[in-house]
């Protein structure tokens, strides 16, 4: 079977300054809008509680909506052992229509990052004896779909008169647009199994090998199969880091280089007279070791660089 690569997209984690919030996060901003510019598909978020990062994918991704016209924007992923699976549907939806159908969802389920800690801010009561496997998603999942609740005779007073009670506002297709971020067979089988799109990444489980690739292809052929003829669309996560370039490199790698250093000089040079044609390269979200999360680029006539070598090449732009 010959496969393709017909969609690019990049994701950041869109880190900040404890002590300038602002800065970091209109930066992700301007980098997801940079991304449109440059013609990526998408640009996705991650959702990290208690950390320097976007906290509520929702919010900030309504934000990325009015700054953008045509990328994607999505979510991976969002735990949603800390959502309410109804309020969750709400406030995507409006992102949704916010961004004119342009979003994606990425979720996970299972004890989610610093449980410890949040949980108990977040539940009531005993919070261990809340129900954060699959079928939490599974709720938010139909809650998203908008059917109407009770029989065909409820309605419900408003200030617009009777109304039929459903979630509001309705995003329609976007049901269609969930993925599950799988790191194990039984996950993306569920995934398969329910309809879902599948996410899966650098970090999945071994089972039965110790080959990573081995494991990942398990995985993907473990999803199509329990999509049992269903649509289903599969996006691999690669974590790249940008290699440094040896000082006696020629003047366009120099520049690139230079380019690429920071994400406010690329938005500003990318439209300059230093790139003569687009290169395709998206400016990098670092975190402290210098990594981007998921930072990709795309073919450019020009560049010189071949970034998996390290070594010159026609027609490959760099990270």
């Amino acid at each position: 079977m010959s496969l393709s690569i017909r969609h690019l997209g990049f994701l950041t984690p869109g880190s900040f300054s404890n002590d300038s919030p602002f800065e970091g996060i209109d930066a992700t901003l301007n980098l997801i809008a940079f991304g449109e510019r440059l013609g990526f598909d998408s640009a996705w978020v991650r959702q990290r509680h208690l950390e320097p990062g976007i906290g509520t994918a929702a919010v900030f991704l309504a934000a990325a909506s009015q700054r953008t016209s045509t990328i994607q924007l999505g979510s991976a992923v969002i735990q949603i052992g800390y959502e309410s699976p109804f309020h969750l549907a709400e406030d995507l939806s409006m992102v949704d229509v916010l961004s004119r159908g342009r979003l994606n969802v990425g979720l996970s389920a299972g004890l989610p990052p610093h449980a410890a800690i949040l949980a108990p801010l977040v539940h009531d009561g005993d919070w261990q004896s809340h129900d954060l496997s699959h079928a939490r998603i599974a709720r938010f999942a139909v809650n998203l779909r908008g059917n109407y609740l009770g029989d065909d005779e409820t309605t419900i007073a408003t200030p617009f008169g009777p109304q039929r009670p459903r979630l509001q506002p309705h995003a329609t297709g976007l049901a269609n647009r969930l993925w599950y971020g799988g790191g194990s067979l039984k996950s993306a089988h569920w995934a398969g199994e329910n309809g879902f799109n599948l996410l899966t990444g650098n970090v999945i489980s071994g089972e039965d090998t110790d080959d990573f690739h081995t494991a990942q292809r398990n995985l993907i052929l473990a999803y199509r199969e329990a999509l049992d003829g269903k649509p289903g669309r599969v996006a691999v996560g690669r974590v790249m880091c940008r290699p440094t370039l040896p000082p006696h490199r020629g003047s366009h790698a120099t520049r690139h280089s230079e380019q690429v250093a920071t994400s406010g000089r690329s938005a500003r040079r990318a439209n300059g007279e230093r790139c003569s044609r687009a290169t395709w390269s998206a400016p990098p979200s670092r975190s402290s070791n210098g990594c981007s999360t998921i930072r990709c680029c795309r073919w450019s006539t020009n560049c010189g660089w071949n970034c998996p070598t390290n070594s010159p090449c026609p027609n490959t732009s760099r990270f």
